[in-house]
């Protein structure tokens, strides 16, 4: 017999996929954004939804925080190579 989920069960998973899927949503903006300014893009780059209850984004595979930390990267080495100051993307947890 499967266990069911009791209703405060069922809304804290919800809450849970549901951050994960915004966090996923971010690291593909932040993404993109970088590699618009490094004149790069992947056309397949998307999220793919909540993971483990982590956000997934698709560009081969890789999980929201590590597509936030490229994205960061990015943007500094394309702000150093434009001879700018490099903006911040904010991270979130």
């Amino acid at each position: 017999m499967a266990y069911e989920l009791t209703r405060t069960e069922r809304i804290h998973y919800k809450r849970v996929q549901d951050a994960a899927f915004q966090a996923g949503e971010e690291a593909v903006t932040n993404l993109k954004t970088a590699l618009a300014l490094a004149g790069l893009t992947l056309p397949s780059l998307c999220n793919d939804g909540p993971v483990a209850g982590h956000g997934f984004v698709r560009l081969g595979g890789c999980n929201a925080a590590f597509a936030n930390q490229l994205a960061e990267i990015i943007t500094a080495g394309a702000g150093a190579r434009a001879g700018v100051g490099a903006c911040s993307l904010q991270s979130r947890p």
